[in-house]
């Protein structure tokens, strides 16, 4: 099916990457999105069209992900994802605001307005708050961008956006938390690196992808 990349595929799973701009899953009738065009995908192929949903990534953008092809493979990832035992790791590249430690641990309290679409760092004591933690590392970085390689323990709503941005780090593209200057600019960011236990089997299993966004294109081939 065209625009669709299988990176990985048997009778339990499906691994593939979301190109930027495509949404996970969408209400929308004139939209495309993951789920829709992996059924699609398996009704093409005389199977039962069942899809799995079993984490997400915002529209905008990039990176490898899993659907379940059964029911019972979509529960014990989804438990995985409850479990924080699935492994996710980003590539993300911001604007330099200002000089920030090479590794951290960045901990915080986020606040998703539904109606807004739009997430806030608040104070623990904020009413429907939720605790947001991610660690960092520096891989590279110029006067003017900082190339970063994120290990992330929670997956909140809009989180490595808000909190980098919080931290005084936009990711380049996003004018949703960064500045009018990323206007036209896909956003710098990848979800680079997937690793999880097979549901059916129990294998620990990795997939890893490069980031397709040219803006990181030159830091990616000097790693």
């Amino acid at each position: 099916m065209t625009g669709l990349d299988i990176i990985y595929e048997d009778e339990a799973i499906l691994v593939c990457y979301k190109p930027a701009g495509i949404a996970t899953q969408t209400n929308r009738l004139a939209q495309q999105d993951m789920v829709s065009r992996l059924r699609n995908y398996r009704a093409g192929k005389g199977e039962n069209p069942y899809i799995g949903l079993i984490h997400r990534l915002d529209q905008p953008v990039e990176g490898v992900m899993v659907f379940a092809k059964t029911p019972n493979a979509a529960a014990v990832l989804s438990g995985q994802v409850a479990g924080r035992t699935i492994g996710k790791k980003y590539y993300a590249l911001s604007a330099k605001k200002q000089k920030i430690d090479k590794r951290g641990l960045l901990r915080d309290y986020l606040l998703f307005d539904k109606k807004t679409n739009h997430t806030q760092i608040v104070s623990q004591q904020t009413p429907n708050a939720k605790a947001a933690e991610l660690e960092y590392c520096i891989l590279a970085e110029t006067p003017e961008e900082i190339f970063f390689d994120i290990t992330l323990h929670t997956g909140r709503h809009h989180q490595i956006r808000a909190q980098l941005a919080h931290m005084g780090c936009p990711i380049l593209g996003d004018t949703k938390y960064g500045t009018g200057e990323s206007m036209g600019t896909q956003l710098a960011l990848c979800s680079y690196q997937l690793t999880f236990a097979h549901p059916v089997t129990g294998e620990m299993l990795q997939f890893t992808i490069e980031p397709r966004n040219p803006l990181f294109g030159s830091y990616i081939k000097r790693r």
